[in-house]
């Protein structure tokens, strides 16, 4: 077996490993699983770390398990909380768990006949039918309340401001730690994987591994990534409307591929390794390229390419840089005009807007009179006149004189029409 833990530890993706680890995947095929928390129908970029994981231990031959909490869901996990989550109503949980599932499969390939194949599991699909007792019997004896108290994510809620730990969240690591327990007895999984805040539930289920089995079927390994930061010490996967998340109707490809061109060039040479799939000493050269020429922004240009291809795709991604294209670039009326309604909106968001009827524009007006009468982007006539002879308005992205006169054909989407002044004062028109 090729080394994946020489590949994730230069890209930054190795936080704590537990000893044995790097031997085990060195040795032979290995089972491992990373969970997903589905407190949202689909998942944002903060989880493209775990993914990429999987995605990793695939390529060097190991069998990638994706596992849906839909049981844990109902608990919520405290680890990093200082309070208790709400919890879900079972028909919102079955929901969202549908919607991940449907984001991973587009990442992993679950109907794969390889030997290494992914595999996409639920853990409600195993707790559902295990009585209380018997958890507390097969499953609480083997773990003592000590083990358990001196756990980061349950000290730091303990001796924490408001109003501790309730019992529920106090077993989510029992419950987790079966989860381990049942996915080695089933697919033989030796290894988890998950960010750095939930080493203290990972090695739980390392534990009730050992405890619940003997000899050679009691191995069990664990391993994190470090948690993604921004190196301005700010929360990372936020933008200013939220969350950045892997699908189109959460958010647009646009301002996907919009977040990872305005990364700084520090937090760029660090997520190139992170967030792509190029080589070492490819990476190394875009790097140095970058250095000579940052103004150019090659690394951003590269993450945001590799990304939005990676999590939507490749006619994404020439949709997304034409409609960058529009708006920082050399654009023609025709570009504009294969925008669709929501890019189009995303593109100009924030730029003012005026209405005007269908029934005028088909009748046809003046530039005059729309540049001030009908829109009030000029304050008078004879600005929007002096601005037309100095040739600095554009309809659409082209240029136009005092004798344009606005019709339906200057429509884009049948609804809008885009008025610039210069470089960067822009106003749309909208056709109601």
């Amino acid at each position: 077996m090729k080394n994946i833990i020489t590949e994730l530890q230069w890209r930054g993706l190795v936080h704590d490993i537990m000893p044995g680890t790097e031997d085990q995947l060195l040795k032979e095929m290995t089972a491992t699983y990373i969970g997903f928390d589905p407190t949202s129908d689909s998942l944002h970029i903060g989880s493209l770390v775990p993914i990429i994981l999987l995605v990793h231990l695939e390529k060097f031959g190991h069998k990638p398990i994706a596992l849906v909490g839909g049981a844990t869901g109902m608990i919520g996990d405290p680890s990093g909380k200082s309070d208790e989550r709400n919890l879900l109503d079972e028909a919102t949980l079955n929901h969202n768990v549908a919607g991940i599932k449907a984001v991973l499969s587009r990442f992993l390939d679950f109907n794969s006949k390889a030997v290494n194949a992914p595999v996409l599991v639920n853990n409600y699909d195993w707790m559902k039918g295990l009585s209380f007792i018997n958890f507390a019997r097969d499953v609480g004896k083997r773990i003592t309340v000590n083990y358990m108290m001196a756990k980061d994510s349950v000290k730091k809620r303990l001796s924490g401001e408001g109003e501790g730990m309730s019992f529920t969240e106090f077993t989510y690591q029992l419950i987790q730690g079966y989860d381990f327990y049942h996915l080695h007895k089933e697919y033989n999984c030796l290894l988890q994987m998950g960010g750095s805040d939930q080493w203290g539930n990972i090695t739980t289920g390392t534990e009730l591994v050992r405890r619940m089995n003997v000899g050679e079927e009691a191995k069990a390994y664990a391993m994190t990534c470090p948690l993604i930061t921004k190196a301005d010490g700010s929360k990372f996967g936020k933008s200013e409307g939220g969350n950045v998340w892997l699908t189109a109707d959460k958010t647009s490809v646009y301002k996907f591929y919009q977040f990872w061109l305005n990364t700084t060039d520090v937090d760029a040479e660090k997520y190139i390794k992170i967030f792509t799939f190029l080589d070492e000493a490819t990476i190394n050269t875009l790097i140095e390229e970058h250095k000579v020429a940052p103004h150019l922004r090659v690394l951003q240009r590269k993450l945001a390419e590799d990304l939005t291809v990676f999590v939507h795709s490749k006619e994404d991604l020439e949709k997304a840089t034409k409609a960058s294209t529009i708006l920082f670039g050399n654009a023609t009326a025709d570009d504009l005009k294969q925008l669709d309604e929501a890019t189009f909106l995303e593109v100009f968001e924030g730029v003012p807007q005026a209405e005007i009827s269908k029934s005028e524009i088909e009748a046809g007006i003046q530039i005059i009179g729309v540049l001030n009468d009908r829109t009030g982007f000029f304050k008078s006539n004879g600005e929007a006149r002096r601005a037309l002879n100095a040739n600095s308005i554009s309809v659409n992205k082209e240029k136009v004189t005092e004798e344009f006169v606005l019709s339906t054909k200057d429509l884009i989407n049948n609804q809008f029409v885009l008025l610039q002044s210069g470089k960067k004062n822009y106003f749309v028109v909208r056709i109601a």
